[in-house]
Parts: structure tokens; C-alpha cells; sequence
């Protein structure tokens, strides 16, 4: 199968989604692997180097010519003159992206989103390994805007990034507050953290409780596939204390505060009722390289599965990969993200697949 690598268009981001060593197990596996020229310059990676791993490396218009596509971040405006119903495997951050979404419906696009994949145990193979490097990052945010370490922090989400946030908030020496939205996810928090943190359910009252006392706030709720919960409202944020500080993780999904809105590595902050807030929608891309590395090796398998075996086949054969489809040549296969973008919702069957 012909495999595509393009340079990555979103402002920051200086990931690349296949690394020379996972590549070279594709070329030797007989796949032809086209990667744009300076796709991993960002992470220090030269164009010899894809060469001698077996790739091509040719122009963006080449590089997207391929059966299927490998890259980190959604489709973008830039992206969409070399769309012409490829598979497209990658982040797609479809919720509350309607317009994206007929963009990629009207160019047959089939995509596979790397935040929905599942494997046999249940968890997100791909999402997770970004996720644990958000969340660490947010407290570092957190400090260096702030100029001290925060001595209170709210987390809400237990996922990796909740986690990933919680402990190194707790090695910093803050005081951290872990609110989740099951008393079984709850008690989970609490055989990982101890008696370290305090840990309760998500409601409005426990939220507000905890965001009033809070130095840093941080948004690591994960609805897979939905936007994310607003569970902070503006009339909250206003009274939070000044100066303090909302890490909106999950900006991707729309974040849980009210007031959040996505921002850039350039221009990562603002001030919003008087709270400091932080909503890059590609933090790891911060640690390209680290980061690079641990989605190029989550993502091999996959990759081998689908250019092996041919996409239908794959995932039919795959339910974590099946469950990873959003668009199928086309055709919406997300309720959610069909609705939002007024588009008809086409359930994935067996004889699409066959297609």
C-alpha cells in the first residue's frame, strides 16, 4: 500500500507521526512510503534519514497522493487542496467542528481517528501517551505563568491526563483536589494516589467548592467522540481568585470552562474574568521529540494492520480500529458529529466495508 507522511500545517506543531524506525519495518514489509520533505525537522529528524529507512521523500502534493494517510494533527484549511477521498489516520478533533467535518464528507474522506482507538483491554493506546504528556505539562504551565508552584489544584478527569496532572502537582508539593465523575473511577484515583490527594465526584458543588480555593485549575475531562462538558461556568470563573490559573487540557473537545478557547504555542494565554487561562490544543507537541516517539511507536500496529490486510478488512476484523471510524469514503459514521454538522448519519456495516 501506498503510505503518505505529510509536514504537519497546525501552528506549533512540530511532531511527525512515523519515525524512521517504525518506517523502515513498513518499507521492508513491501510498502511504498512517500514522506513529505522536512516532515521531521521539527524533531530533528533529516530527510536522509527517512531515506534510509526506505521512504521516499518527496513534495506535500506527492506525499498526500496515498491510499492512506498518516499524521498527527486534524485537517486543516492548508491540508485541504491534497484531499481527495484518502483514509486519513491522525488526531481529527471533529466535535463542534461542523464546517471540517463537510469538508471531509464532500472530498469522500475516510477518517480514523487516533483519539478514538481502542485496544483489547478497553484503553486508547494512541491518546493515552499524548494525554500523560499533557497533563504533566500543565502543572509546568501552570508554574512558569503563575512564577510560583501552585499551592492549590483542582483536577477534574481522572483519565491520563488527570493523572498525569494530579502527580506531578502532588510532587511539586500542592495540595491537589481530583474530582471524577464516577464513584468507581473515584476509588480507582485512590488505590493510584493514596491518601495524597483528596478525590470526590464531579458535582456542581463540589466543583465549585474546589475551584474557589484553586491556584491552577486543570481541564482533563475526556468524553471519547463528544464535546467536552462545560463544567465550569463563567459566573464561576468570575469568582475564582485573581490571578489564578485554568490549564484547559481537553481544549480540543471545547474544554470545560465556559471561558476557554483554543490557543497557540505562539500565543498561548489570556485573561479572562480575571483568571489566567492556557488552551493549546496541541501541548505535546511542546516535547516534539518524546512525544513523537511514543505516537510513532503506539501507532505501528495500527498502521501495519491497515497497509497490510487493506483498510476494509482491517477494520473489520479490528473492533478498536472499527470503533476509530468517523467518516467512511464519505459518509458520516458519528452520530454526533453527523448532527452537529447537519449531515446524515450513516452507520458502518459489513458491506461498506467490502466496499
Amino acid at each position: 500500500m501506498r503510505i503518505g507522511v505529510p509536514r504537519e500545517t497546525k501552528e506549533g506543531e512540530r511532531r511527525v507521526a512515523l519515525q524512521p524506525p517504525e518506517l523502515a519495518l513498513l518499507a521492508r514489509e513491501g510498502h511504498d512510503v512517500r514522506v513529505e520533505a522536512g516532515a521531521g525537522s521539527g524533531v530533528g529528524i533529516g530527510d536522509g534519514a527517512y531515506r534510509g529507512a526506505g521512504a521516499a521523500v518527496v513534495s506535500s502534493a506527492e506525499a498526500w497522493r496515498s491510499e492512506l494517510i498518516v499524521k498527527v494533527k486534524e485537517i486543516l484549511p492548508a491540508d485541504l487542496p491534497h484531499v481527495n477521498g484518502q483514509a486519513i489516520f491522525g488526531f481529527q478533533q471533529l466535535p463542534r467542528e461542523p464546517e471540517r467535518t463537510r469538508a471531509l464528507a464532500a472530498r469522500g474522506v475516510t477518517a480514523i481517528a487516533f483519539e478514538m482507538v481502542r485496544d483489547a483491554a478497553g484503553g486508547y493506546p494512541l491518546l493515552a501517551p499524548m494525554s500523560e504528556i499533557a497533563g504533566r505539562m500543565a502543572i509546568e504551565v501552570a508554574t512558569r505563568h503563575l512564577g510560583r508552584t501552585p499551592g492549590h489544584v483542582l483536577v477534574l478527569g481522572a483519565g491520563s491526563a488527570g493523572l498525569g496532572a494530579a502527580r506531578r502537582a502532588l510532587d511539586a508539593g500542592a495540595a491537589v483536589t481530583l474530582l471524577t465523575r464516577s464513584e468507581k473511577s473515584r476509588q480507582a484515583v485512590d488505590k493510584l494516589l493514596g491518601a495524597k490527594a483528596r478525590t470526590g465526584i464531579a458535582s456542581k458543588d463540589a466543583i465549585e467548592r474546589a475551584a474557589l480555593e484553586a491556584d491552577a485549575l486543570v481541564g482533563a475531562v475526556l468524553v471519547v467522540g463528544e464535546p467536552t462538558p462545560k463544567l465550569v461556568p463563567r459566573s464561576l470563573v468570575a469568582r475564582m481568585k485573581r490571578g489564578a490559573m485554568i490549564v484547559d487540557v481537553c481544549i480540543d473537545g471545547g474544554g470545560v470552562a465556559e471561558t476557554s478557547r483554543p490557543t497557540t504555542h505562539a500565543q498561548p494565554t489570556y485573561v479572562e474574568e480575571g483568571v489566567i487561562h492556557y488552551a493549546v490544543s496541541n501541548m505535546p507537541a511542546a516535547e516534539p521529540q518524546a512525544a513523537a516517539a511514543a505516537l510513532s511507536r503506539a501507532a505501528l500496529p495500527f498502521v501495519r494492520e491497515l497497509a497490510g490486510k487493506g483498510i476494509g478488512r482491517a477494520v473489520r476484523d479490528n473492533p478498536g480500529l472499527r470503533a476509530a471510524i468517523l467518516l467512511w469514503k464519505g459518509r458520516v459514521n458519528h452520530r454526533g458529529i453527523a448532527e452537529e454538522a447537519g449531515l446524515a448519519y450513516t452507520p458502518l456495516s459489513d458491506s461498506d466495508l467490502d466496499r
